[in-house]
């Protein structure tokens, strides 16, 4: 039976701060849709901006997301995360609160600058989150405490992209998406400031009890102060086989899962013929599913280890076998559904994305396996690399699609997709690993 403690909190609060950042990260999906239409509410701007330019927006965060993930893991190992987490949900808050002004005195390349600003900041996210949680997070609660963190990236997709159709029909008009989803990312930066921790040393409140379950696997005091001070092995990161396996499969999801999380507003929009409201709540489904599922898939990866009836090897390749195998079935299956089966086609969606968090028992805490020492800076390595996918990806449905309403020209993008997912998938069964690397440990 697990007690609830301090660490539980800063997974609260990281759980928070996911949220807000996926928020901000996707407000453009839907608010896009709006402003180059303003059928659902002509009170407001509609700017003329064609298929090509919707892409560089959709893909210009990921300009700036790349460039920043490798410094940003190893600032978070010396100066911690929770600095750098601050920094980031200030200044994404403030530029998304700026947003509508930028479109209207810079059109769309002041968006794009902004765009490409914003996600500098985010690029700081996932490192510093991976940093932190590998110091509050005992060993037999790293699954529970990655899953529960990272499931905030669905939350805060949910209920973005859920509520940005009502928003956008309000006398707020599209701006307000952008105001909402700022104003809230400023009063979280201050809840963070005021309880959040990047590790239990910096904490007052923790009990000894509790400092000596999260601490005990550290080894001594002087251990401690060699890892700190080790320099990053940079040369065994990249010759070690199982960390190119997680750096391929963590490319692979990520092209599926921008591909979706970019156009599946347009495609509902434009094959399904949805109305605002009602597109956002359809693109907002499948997220939802995949918050309370990453739950069910945390629990049933929890049963499975404590009956000790699979290796932590089999648990982690099983779960992101889930996590890709159904998406690559269920895109298949969506590539021949039109507008007159909208139910089946929302219902593919749902499942695709709601399926997938099971990966985030597979390789999305594979880092922390191969190197607790070296978590944060992995992480920003491979989640570099996997962004450009960010990048990639909707410049490549751009090409694909120039006809936003044939079936045909979706079906090509959902194919790669699938086959993407599956090959990742294949690549990290056969090469990936579980074990502490010889590299993690200034010891050995």
């Amino acid at each position: 039976m697990i007690r609830l403690g301090v660490r539980h909190l800063q997974m609260l609060l990281l759980f928070g701060t996911m949220s807000i950042v996926y928020a901000l990260r996707v407000n453009l999906s839907v608010a896009l849709v709006v402003m180059t239409d303003n059928t659902s509410n002509p009170d407001f701007e509609e700017h003329a901006w064609n298929e090509h330019i919707k892409g560089l927006l959709l893909s210009s965060f990921f300009i700036g997301y790349v460039t920043s993930q490798v410094p940003s893991g190893y600032l978070s190992r010396r100066c911690g995360g929770k600095i750098l987490l601050l920094i980031s949900l200030v200044s994404c808050s403030l530029l998304a609160i700026l947003t509508p002004l930028f479109a209207a005195i810079g059109s769309w390349q002041l968006v794009l600058a902004s765009r490409i600003l914003q996600g500098v900041f985010q690029g700081t996210v996932f490192p510093s989150t991976h940093t932190i949680l590998s110091q509050w997070s005992p060993v037999e609660e790293r699954g529970l405490m990655s899953s529960c963190t990272y499931s905030g990236c669905q939350f805060g997709t949910f209920v973005m992209l859920g509520s940005s159709g009502m928003i956008a029909a309000s006398c707020l008009g599209w701006p307000g998406i952008f105001y909402i989803s700022g104003g809230a990312g400023l009063l979280w930066a201050a809840v963070f400031k005021l309880f959040g921790c990047s590790s239990p040393k910096e904490c007052r409140q923790l009990s000894e009890r509790e400092r000596e379950l999260i601490t005990s696997h550290w080894g001594t005091s002087e251990l401690q102060v060699r890892r700190k001070s080790m320099h990053p092995p940079w040369s065994s990161f990249f010759t070690s086989c199982p960390f190119w396996a997680l750096i391929i499969v963590h490319c692979t999801n990520n092209w599926g899962l921008w591909t979706l999380l970019s156009y599946m507003p347009v495609y509902v929009k434009n094959v399904l013929n949805m109305d605002i409201q009602n597109n956002a709540l359809s693109s907002a489904l499948p997220y939802f599913l995949m918050w309370i599922l990453s739950f069910v898939f945390t629990a049933m990866s929890m049963w499975l280890k404590k009956h000790q009836w699979i290796s932590l090897n089999a648990n982690r390749k099983l779960f992101n076998t889930i996590g890709h195998g159904t998406p690559a079935i269920t895109l298949i299956a969506l590539g021949y559904v039109n507008a007159d089966h909208v139910i089946g086609a929302v219902a593919l969606l749902t499942i695709t994305v709601g399926v997938s968090s099971a990966s985030y028992l597979g390789y999305q805490i594979n880092h922390i396996d191969l190197s607790p020492n070296f978590a944060g800076i992995l992480m920003g390595i491979s989640n570099c690399l996997a962004n450009i996918t960010g990048i990639v990806a909707p410049l490549t449905v751009a090409l694909i699609v120039n006809d936003e309403k044939s079936i045909e020209q979706w079906r090509i993008v959902f194919f790669l997709s699938s086959f993407l997912y599956l090959l990742g998938n294949t690549v990290f069964l056969i090469f990936g690993d579980c074990q502490v690397q010889p590299w993690n440990d200034p010891a050995d």
